[in-house]
């Protein structure tokens, strides 16, 4: 059966949008969810199930969320054979140097890579750098001089509420999940 990631976009943070890992966890069983596995408390849920649409996938995580917090949480799901491409194609200076910040910055569709991209503008390339592969955007910044680049600017930016970010930890850790269950 086919393994998918689900991440929740905006929850535990500050106190706001509260989920609780482990009702989730539940949740996604009680709906049929198989392997169901969750990463850390920012919204990353590992599963499996018969093999459906992104969309399909993302429609009832968000009504399972819904109906179990009342919160309209976003979910976008890239499925695991996506994720471990992404990380495959992911460029030799990311997760790199351990004086940057390293993040991958998933698009929640129906936006696109190229919209994000163009609204976010070109990277500066003295503070950053930045490259994608297929919905997945690699960034990193060294954290000295992490204020001065364009992209750090992202959370302010129109686009902001259509993609979620992860750290580089949190990409290989749920990369090497995927992995062990194959």
């Amino acid at each position: 059966m086919p393994k998918y990631i689900a991440l929740l976009r905006g929850i535990n943070v500050g106190g706001k949008n509260r989920v609780v890992m482990a009702e989730l966890k539940v949740t996604f069983e009680k709906h049929g969810f198989t392997d169901v596995k969750t990463y850390l408390n920012s919204g990353n849920v590992i599963f499996s199930t018969e093999e459906k649409t992104p969309d399909v996938l993302a429609k009832e995580c968000e009504l399972l969320i819904e109906t179990m917090t009342g919160l309209h949480i976003p979910v976008t799901i890239v499925s695991g054979e996506e994720w471990l491409e992404a990380v495959a194609h992911a460029p030799n200076w990311w997760n790199i140097d351990k004086e940057s910040k390293h993040n991958a910055i998933f698009i929640i569709a129906p936006t696109t890579t190229a919209e994000v991209m163009a609204a976010v503008g070109e990277a500066k390339p003295e503070y950053e750098q930045v490259d994608h592969h297929e919905r997945v955007i690699f960034w990193s910044a060294p954290l000295k001089t992490f204020s001065r680049t364009r992209w750090s600017k992202i959370v302010s930016s129109a686009y902001y509420d259509r993609i979620t970010i992860r750290n580089a930890n949190t990409v290989m850790k749920i990369a090497e999940l995927i992995k062990k269950e194959q």
